[in-house]
C-alpha cells in the first residue's frame, strides 16, 4: 500500500495532486481549523502530516501519529509543534524557510506606511463620510526620509526589510544574537535601538526568550513619536501593554499583523486609530503560498522515500 498523508487544510491542488501521484492524501477541508480531537483520529495511521500554523501538533497529537515519520509545517516558524517530543520519537519536522522572505517584507513595508501615514485611518474618516473639505493639517503623518529603522531580528526576512529601507531615505539599525556581515544596517543593543529609532519592527521566532519581548518596560524606552510593527509572531508583544501605551500615546502608533491570541484580537485595539491591523497576511500572495506548500509536499516525498529533507527543522 501507499503510505498515508494528511493535510491539515486546504493547500493549492496542484500540490494535492503531486502528493497523490506518490501516496494516499487525506485532506481536511473544513472552513474552520481542525480540532484536536478529530487531528489525533485522522492523523492514526499517517506517516506523514502536512500541517497549517493553525494546527497544535503537541505530544498528545504526536503520541497519536504512531506511524508518523515526518510532519511537514506550511510556514517558517515552528512554535506550534512540540519539536522535541517528535525528534524523541524519530520523526522528522520540516517548515518552509526562504520562500516567503520578500513577501512578508513587502508586507511589513506597507505597515510601515500605511501606520506612519495613517492611510487606514484615512480611509475610514472618507468612507465615514467626515471629509467635509480640504485642510492644511488633516491626517498630518510621519515622513520616513531621514529616519531610523530599528530591525529587531535580523534573520532573511529582517535583512529583506532593511534592503528596502534605503529607497524610502531611512537608515537601518538591527539587534540581533550575531553581528550580521551586511552593509545596509548597523548593529546595536535592543535598549539603545528602541530609544532612538522611529520605526521599530520586529522579526524574531517566538520562543520562551521572546515572548512578551515588547512590554511595558521595554515600550517605556520607545519615543513618543515611534511606531511599533509586528509582522513575526503575536505574543512577542505583550498586547495589554501596547494598548495601554496607545491609549496615552507613549508611542505614535503601531501595526500588527500577528496577534497573541489568533484569531481573537484584544479588543481595546479594535477601537483605537493609532494603530493598523491585519489578519496574519504576512506570505499572503499566490506565488509565496503555493512555494510554501510546494515546499512541504516536497519534504514529505524526500522523507518518505528514505531521503533527507530539504529544510528540516533542527
Amino acid at each position: 500500500m501507499k503510505p498515508s498523508v494528511l493535510v491539515t487544510g486546504r493547500i493549492p491542488s496542484a500540490v494535492i495532486g503531486r502528493l497523490e501521484e506518490k501516496f494516499q492524501v487525506d485532506v481536511y477541508i473544513g472552513d474552520s481549523p481542525i480540532k484536536p480531537e478529530e487531528l489525533k483520529q485522522r492523523i492514526c495511521g499517517k506517516q506523514a502530516v502536512v500541517c497549517l500554523i493553525t494546527e497544535n501538533i503537541d505530544s498528545s497529537v504526536i503520541n497519536a501519529g504512531q506511524a508518523l515519520r515526518v510532519i511537514a509545517n506550511v510556514g517558517v516558524g515552528y512554535n506550534n509543534i512540540d519539536v522535541s517530543a517528535a525528534h524523541d520519537k524519530g520523526i522528522v519536522v520540516t517548515n518552509t524557510p526562504n520562500v516567503l522572505t520578500e513577501a512578508t517584507a513587502d508586507l511589513t513595508w506597507a505597515l510601515i506606511l500605511g501606520i506612519t501615514r495613517r492611510i487606514g485611518e484615512s480611509e475610514r474618516f472618507l468612507r465615514h463620510g467626515n471629509w467635509k473639505d480640504w485642510k492644511f493639517d488633516l491626517m498630518l503623518g510621519m515622513q520616513l526620509h531621514g529616519k531610523q529603522l530599528g530591525i529587531v531580528g535580523f534573520g532573511r526576512i529582517g535583512q529583506a526589510v532593511a534592503a528596502r529601507a534605503k529607497p524610502f531615505g531611512m537608515y537601518a539599525t538591527y539587534t540581533s544574537r550575531s553581528v550580521k556581515p551586511v552593509v545596509n544596517a548597523k548593529p546595536m543593543p535592543l535598549e539603545q535601538l528602541l530609544s532612538t529609532s522611529d520605526v521599530i519592527s520586529l522579526h524574531v521566532p517566538l520562543t520562551a526568550e521572546t515572548r512578551h519581548l515588547i512590554d511595558k518596560k521595554a515600550i517605556a524606552h520607545m519615543k513618543k513619536t515611534a511606531y511599533l510593527i509586528n509582522t513575526s509572531r503575536g505574543p512577542i508583544v505583550d498586547e495589554v501593554a501596547l494598548t495601554w501605551a496607545l491609549e496615552e500615546h507613549l508611542i505614535a502608533g503601531a501595526a500588527l499583523d500577528v496577534f497573541e491570541h489568533e484569531p481573537n484580537v484584544h479588543k481595546p485595539l479594535l477601537s483605537l486609530d493609532n494603530v493598523l491591523l491585519t489578519p496574519h497576511i504576512g506570505s499572503g500572495t499566490v506565488e509565496t503560498r503555493t512555494a510554501m506548500a510546494d515546499l512541504a509536499a516536497l519534504n514529505v516525498i524526500e522523507v518518505l522515500s528514505g531521503n533527507s529533507p530539504l529544510t528540516p527543522v533542527l
